[in-house]
């Protein structure tokens, strides 16, 4: 599998592109990450435009299997964050077959 851009990567990248410093390139990443979370964590979603949402859902409880001894067990209910790609940027990645 190949590598994924790395933070440092991504923050040249930015800089280079707005014609910025790496440090204001990662202080808006370090932002942006930071307001995701707080949002999704007070409003329940965060969107970023063009690519996705954060959104947080609760699971409930439910009844699963020990994988190695196949026991019945209760998996307790619980919050759980999801990330939903936007149909546009789903579209652009991996365009459906017709």
């Amino acid at each position: 599998m190949a590598a994924g851009l790395t933070k440092t990567a991504l923050t040249r990248q930015m800089a280079e592109k707005l014609e910025i410093t790496n440090k204001q390139s990662a202080a808006f990443l370090d932002l942006l990450a930071e307001t995701a979370i707080k949002e999704t964590k007070k409003n329940g979603v965060f969107v970023i435009p063009g690519i996705g949402r954060l959104v947080k859902a609760e699971r409930k409880a439910r009844m699963g299997r020990n994988p190695q001894t196949g026991q019945a067990i209760k998996i307790k209910a619980k919050t759980v964050v999801k990330f939903r790609v936007a149909k546009s940027a789903k579209d652009t990645i991996a365009p459906s077959k017709k």
